[in-house]
């Protein structure tokens, strides 16, 4: 896809949005089952069926998805995702390239080990490495664009209101 062909493609759905600000407030939803057996939950992906565990440095077998795991490929899906997009937007060539994300955690605080150490990531590192003729000016403002446009990214590092609720039964 070029430049022209993407801005022909959200033409429409940004004019869409610019006249009903409401059109362009979605609800994404993830669902997941806790029936099976085992510490485990089933996490229906919209394209399959993927099974979530403990990650083995909490008891894990390893033969399921760690959450923590999932967090990060989310962000280098939406993040490779992005950056493609802006690239074509803005018309810096990638030849080809790779996207990593890293973060680290101490598992005594998911654990309950130490009362003190905080449950999560303590930091995450996200990273491209492209192969282009770009000048550096075109990759500053490409990352900068990235970063700005990234639904994942911008998520994790602003922190959403989240709430949290428990109900007695089964809703679907």
């Amino acid at each position: 896809m070029d430049a022209a062909t993407l801005r022909a493609t959200q033409a429409p759905i940004k004019d869409r949005y610019k006249s009903d600000p409401k059109a362009a407030l979605i609800t994404l939803k993830a669902k997941g089952s806790i029936e099976n057996e085992g510490i485990a939950c089933k996490v229906e992906t919209g394209r399959a069926l993927a099974v979530a565990g403990l990650h083995p440095a909490t008891g894990g077998s390893g033969l399921e998805l760690c959450s923590g795991d999932m967090l990060l490929e989310a962000l280098v899906a939406c993040a490779g995702v992005t950056l493609k997009s802006v690239a074509t937007a803005i018309e810096v060539p990638l030849k080809t390239g790779i996207v990593t994300a890293e973060g680290d955690l101490d598992f005594r605080g998911t654990l309950g080990v130490d009362k003190e150490t905080p449950v999560g990531f303590e930091s995450i590192r996200l990273r491209f490495d492209v192969d282009t003729d770009a000048p550096q000016d075109k990759l500053d403002l490409l990352l900068k664009l990235t970063e700005r446009y990234c639904v994942v990214y911008q998520t994790i590092k602003n922190g959403p209101k989240v709430s949290v609720e428990m109900r007695r039964g089964v809703n679907s």
